[in-house]
């Protein structure tokens, strides 16, 4: 059995004496305004066992705002879904409508 390690940064080993390890910090990106976000809406079945999910990435910003589009998405459709990875994933073809929706609320760069 392998042990995880905490720090997964790829450094293993310095001859400098007077190094020191500062992991990078990563600032989480303000949000920017719906007219801003170019989202993109697609449609996917790869490794789904032929199930049709409806895609939305490409949003810039905190993960907060991305779980309440996501969430206000899956209530408009009234279907299931999750938020992971930066994408929106959505069950089904919901395609139109999603892009429907969100030109309604201001996201003008959707496709």
């Amino acid at each position: 059995m392998s042990k995880k390690k905490a720090n997964n940064s790829g450094i293993v080993y310095s001859t400098d004496p007077n190094f020191s390890f500062e992991p990078e910090q990563q600032e989480e990106q303000e949000t920017l305004a719906p007219a801003m976000q170019q989202l993109r809406v697609k449609l996917d079945t790869k490794q789904r066992a032929g199930k049709v999910v409806t895609i939305v990435d490409g949003f810039v910003g905190k993960e907060e705002d991305l779980e309440k589009l996501g969430k206000e998405i899956k209530t408009k459709c009234g279907t299931g879904g999750s938020v992971k990875d930066g994408i929106i994933l959505i069950q089904g073809d919901y395609r139109e409508k999603i892009l429907k929706w969100l030109q309604d609320w201001g996201y003008k760069k959707s496709k």
